[in-house]
């Protein structure tokens, strides 16, 4: 679980997942990536009676990074460092609820531990104007990617599928989207979004539409390639539009003076700014090939700093 301040919330949500799984068979390990929390915790919290909790631990990180990058570390030091056979990302403030991690355990151990699985929102509770515009996303994320948005960070993995994520320089980007970058079996089941337990979400209009671009960013050589292609046929069209323009002017009385040249010339700067794009976009995506970018395994340790118990 990332998390920055809500320790109140952890806590309790602790404390009711540790409920709803009591009557699964397994042992639970929590880590809680602080990412640059300003409030000190109280181990008091977290010290009560759980029937599959076994530890609950604090990695503190070294500044604020926001909670892609928080679970990328988290999952980069889980990989290095801790013994599991699965690994379940949420959220800490209770919009990831028990009873919907009790779905995913249960999901995982019927496809035998051989799958992903991520919830599949069936319900938000946002503003209208907050769901107008994360649809408007969705078809954008569509258009340009090829892959519907249907999932968040809500999921549970196989321990083994961490060798290939905290390798893949796309997890620091977004880890719902590595995740689908790395081809790694996977499956969806839905689960309602439940409600905060304390306090309210700091989680803006500018965060929501960064989030965004990250989710894309993933797919970046596949969205320059779409934008390479989108470029190739206005230019087609734009060419054609040319051809006509040109028809009219010399075999036909209908254009008016002068007509034809602002036309001829109006469509010419379109096919220069669309060559531009283009060009642009193969130089990125050659480029972007080349670089190795910031990779979760070897660079997590620069932002982690003294791990801390707080249960047992």
């Amino acid at each position: 679980m990332p998390l920055r301040d809500d320790w109140k919330s952890a806590a309790e949500l602790i404390s009711r997942i540790d409920k709803a799984i009591a009557p699964d068979i397994c042992a639970v390990q929590v880590l809680l990536v602080d990412d640059g929390s300003s409030e000190r915790f109280s181990k008091d919290d977290f010290c009560r009676q759980f029937s599959a909790i076994r530890a609950i631990r604090v990695l503190p990180l070294r500044r604020n990074l926001g909670h892609q990058r928080a679970i990328a570390i988290g999952l980069a030091y889980i990989q290095k460092t801790m013994s599991c056979d699965a690994v379940l990302v949420m959220d800490a403030d209770g919009e990831d609820t028990p009873e919907g991690v009790a779905k995913l355990l249960r999901a995982y151990l019927r496809a035998q531990g051989l799958t992903a699985i991520f919830a599949e929102r069936t319900r938000r509770s946002e503003s209208l104007a907050f769901q107008g515009f994360y649809r408007l996303y969705r078809v954008l994320h569509l258009v340009l990617t090829g892959i519907k948005v249907r999932v968040g960070n809500f999921s549970i993995v196989p321990a083994p599928y961490l060798e290939t994520l905290v390798a893949m320089s796309e997890l620091w980007n977004h880890y719902a989207a590595a995740v689908f970058r790395s081809k790694l079996p996977l499956a969806m089941i839905p689960i309602e979004r439940g409600k905060r337990i304390t306090g309210a979400s700091r989680m803006n209009f500018v965060a929501l539409v960064s989030h965004g671009l990250s989710a894309i960013s993933v797919f970046g050589d596949i969205v320059g390639v779409r934008l390479l292609i989108a470029s190739f046929l206005g230019s087609v069209l734009v060419g054609i539009g040319i051809i006509l323009v040109v028809l009219v002017r010399v075999f036909t009385d209908l254009a008016i003076p002068a007509w034809g040249i602002y036309a001829t010339g109006t469509l010419g700067i379109v096919v220069i700014q669309f060559i531009t794009i283009a060009a642009t976009f193969t130089f990125f995506i050659l480029s972007d090939r080349t670089n190795l970018g910031f990779v979760p395994l070897r660079d997590y340790f620069l932002f982690v700093k003294e791990p801390e118990d707080l249960f047992p």
